[in-house]
């Protein structure tokens, strides 16, 4: 009975040890490491270590997982990215509420970018210096202006919207006012409007370019 209870003891300990953490648990803990960081320090002043020290790995095996911090920088862009499309197909924007329905939509990108500040702040800072960044924020771009697109095309196919200007130039227009406007927001630079400021008016815009026919002049 002994020797029974030590080799349960045994297999105990064992099955305890066995409980490391696997490849998939590393990388979220690096990628979590620079999303904490990102909340008070500059990318550019954290290095290789301070990622792999507060993931709990080594330096060696950091590079297991990622070949630069740029590569932790895009993946936490590609995170993004998927958490603001994610959120806004959830949205279901009711025909009888315009102002609403343009207004949760704004106010998911706004709240998702807001929740991962840090990373919001440094991928757009660092699309002007890094290529890879730029793309993969060009794409997400394009994403919003094509939903954008699509959504004044199906209120003008209501009679919602009148015939204007093409929907592709308005979204584009649109999305390159908020992405600036929402930056105002995240990084506090002055003249910045605050959260709901940034909303009504932001909203208000919108609808004036949507549903307004611009005069003849």
């Amino acid at each position: 009975m002994a020797t029974s209870s030590a080799a349960a003891r045994t297999r105990s300990a064992r099955g305890r040890r066995g409980a490391r953490a696997s490849g998939d648990d590393r990388e979220a803990a690096i990628l979590a490491t620079a999303e904490k960081l990102l909340e008070t320090v500059a990318f550019a002043d954290i290095s290789i270590d301070d990622l792999a020290s507060g993931a709990g790995i080594s330096r060696p095996t950091f590079y297991f997982y990622f070949a630069s911090k740029d590569d932790v920088l895009l993946a936490l862009l590609d995170r993004l990215v998927q958490r603001s499309e994610t959120a806004i197909a959830g949205l279901t924007p009711s025909a009888d509420a315009v102002r609403e329905g343009w207004r949760d939509a704004l106010g998911v990108y706004l709240d998702t970018f807001a929740a991962q500040r840090g990373v919001a702040l440094a991928c757009a800072d660092a699309r002007f210096r890094n290529d890879r960044v730029r793309q993969v924020w060009d794409r997400a771009t394009a994403l919003w202006v094509d939903n954008t697109a699509a959504g004044i095309e199906s209120e003008r196919a209501r009679g919602a919207a009148p015939a204007g200007r093409p929907a592709r130039e308005l979204a584009i227009a649109l999305n390159a006012m908020n992405e600036r406007v929402i930056y105002g927001v995240l990084a506090g630079t002055e003249p910045a409007l605050s959260r709901e400021q940034a909303l009504d008016v932001l909203v208000d815009i919108w609808l004036a370019a949507i549903y307004l026919s611009p005069p003849q002049l």
